[in-house]
Formats: structure tokens, sequence, C-alpha cells
């Protein structure tokens, strides 16, 4: 009876423990730019690996998808650090709303226009009087840029291009209706791969390699929080946590993918997807410790600045992004 007593009494201090230890726990919401999926798998393996509980944090993630922007969701409470493309933030801090970015995850850009060779599109030189497919809602201003690069409108016409407004689908690629289709390296291309057309029936153009490639999937904050000392910290232990869990994701990106599967509560995402996806990911995430490239910023202002004739900012952002998370983040 004594030994059945100490051992409750053992196991009430224990669970006493670990509910005083839950309760301690400082608590974040992140608001992640689309549904579940392999792009976000940093925060998922650093969930279920325990890195955030390492760093005392509870962390709820919020997927996103075509109805959600994670700026309107911050904006009105709903999360405390959200995960967005700098044109979408740095637009959103120009209208009012002071999102600052406090890391950066993703080192390169996955955006690129995908083209079929059998519409004569086989190199820039050959867009002219061509339709092309792009994504809108912050996403369309790379593309413009490009184009005023090139010297091309995008009014129509045969010395320009047509813009087709893309829907989060290939399918304008794949019934011909637009020449060439906005893609990313990790997910539509691979649509169009697995709906019948060949790597040899393409031609791809990155936006990294044409120069006109802009920040994507940063991790922004309301800058009012960051005169919050308690916040900072917080963040700090955050951001170094997801890091942790974006390099296990980049040296096992097979079983990251089953992670984010095993997150998936709508069943629609495949293994074979996701494992191809992280593989690409982890090329887009390499090279990064989440600290911001200052040079890296200038050439997405400067891009976003020359978006044609109506660009996503008007002017130079100032205060835009901030190294005091991973300062903090880094030296611990």
């Amino acid at each position: 009876m004594k030994t059945w007593m100490a051992g409750a009494s053992a196991l009430a201090m224990l669970l006493a423990g670990a509910a005083g230890s839950a309760a301690w726990a400082e608590e974040v919401t992140l608001q992640l730019k689309w549904v579940t999926q392999a792009q976000f798998a940093g925060y998922y393996v650093a969930k279920d690996k325990g890195f955030y509980e390492e760093e005392g944090l509870e962390v709820t993630i919020k997927p996103g998808g075509p109805d959600v922007a994670p700026v309107q969701v911050i904006a009105g409470g709903g999360a405390d650090v959200v995960v967005d493309w700098m044109p979408a933030a740095l637009a959103a801090r120009e209208k009012g709303l002071p999102l600052v970015n406090i890391a950066q995850p993703f080192k390169s850009s996955g955006m690129m226009l995908t083209c079929r060779n059998d519409s004569g599109v086989t190199s820039t030189d050959k867009f002219k009087g061509q339709t092309l497919g792009v994504w809108f809602g912050g996403n369309e201003y790379p593309f413009l840029s490009w184009m005023s690069k090139l010297g091309l409108s995008t009014s129509g016409g045969p010395d320009g291009v047509t813009v087709l407004k893309q829907g989060f689908n290939v399918d304008p690629l794949l019934q011909k209706q637009a020449a060439c289709i906005s893609t990313m390296t990790y997910n539509e291309y691979w649509q169009v791969i697995d709906a019948g057309l060949k790597p040899e029936d393409l031609t791809v153009f990155k936006y990294e390699d044409e120069g006109v490639a802009t920040l994507e999937d940063g991790l922004y904050v309301l800058e009012e929080k960051l005169n919050d000392a308690a916040f900072v910290d917080t963040m700090a232990k955050f951001v170094r946590a997801s890091m942790k869990g974006w390099k296990w994701a980049e040296e096992n990106p097979d079983d990251a993918a089953m992670i984010v599967l095993d997150n998936d509560e709508t069943g629609a995402q495949t293994e074979k997807h996701q494992k191809r996806m992280m593989g690409e990911i982890a090329k887009l995430t390499a090279g990064s410790d989440g600290s911001l490239d200052p040079a890296d910023y200038e050439r997405t202002v400067a891009t976003l600045l020359t978006a044609g004739s109506d660009p996503v900012i008007t002017k130079a952002p100032e205060g835009a992004w901030s190294h005091v998370v991973t300062d903090k983040a880094l030296a611990e």
C-alpha cells in the first residue's frame, strides 16, 4: 500500500511538473502563406521533432489557402508571425500595415515561367505576340518588372505580350490557352509533367536567372511588437528552432515530407509529390541561416520599383526589415 502511495505521489508530482511546464510555455501562432505542404516543412519538422518545445514554445501552425491573406490575418490579430512573399509585405507596409521581415529562411526564388516549345517560345525574344499566364495578388510584379526590362508592353498586340490572369492550376498551358504560365520549381512545374508533358517539351525561365527574382517565404511581424523585449526573445527562440527544423529537412528530405503528410488534415497531398517538392525546396533554403541578406532585399526593392507603369511600391521602404531577432537567435 505504501509502495502504491509512493508511486502515486511521484506520478502526481510528475504530472504537476508537466502541467506547470506547459502552463509556462510561450505561445506562438504562425500563419502560413499556403496550404500544408513541403514548402513549409521546416516549421512542421520543428514542431514534430520537439525543437520548439526545447525552446519553451508552444507553436500553433495555421495553414493558408486561396482565401487566406497572411497580411490580413496578422492585421486582425490572428497570428504573431506570418510567412509571406516580400512583394506582398512591402505593398502592405506602404499602405499602412507596418510589417517587418525578421528572418528569411528562403535564400533563393522558385518562381519561373514554363513554356511549351510547340508554342514557339524557346527564348525571351520569342515572347512578342504571345499570351503569358501570370499570378496576381502581388505575384505579378516580378513579371511586370521583367517585361519592362525586356521592353515589352503588357497590353497585348504584336509588339507586346497578352497577360492571362492565371488561377492556381496549370490548365492554360495544357489547353494551349497560353504559351507560358507561372510555375514554382517545387510545385506547378511538376503538375505539368504529371499531366503528360515531358521536360524536353518545355522551356523554363527562372526569375533568378533573369535577374528579377524577389524574396519569397520570409517571416514577418508587426513593427510595434519589436519594441517589446519579451516578444523579441520569443521570436528569437522561434526562429532558432524553425531554422533547426529547416536544416533537418534539408538533410532528411524524404522524412521531412512524411512529417508534412502527417500534418495534412485535408489528405489532399501525395507522398510522391511532397517528396519531390521537398527536394526542390531544400535547394531554396540552402545557404540561409535565417538572417536576411541586405543585398537580396535591395534587389527585391529595385525589382518592385521598376515593375511597369503600376509598381507595387512607389518609393524605397524604410524599416521594412530588422536583424534584431536573428542576431539574438544566432548568438545563443
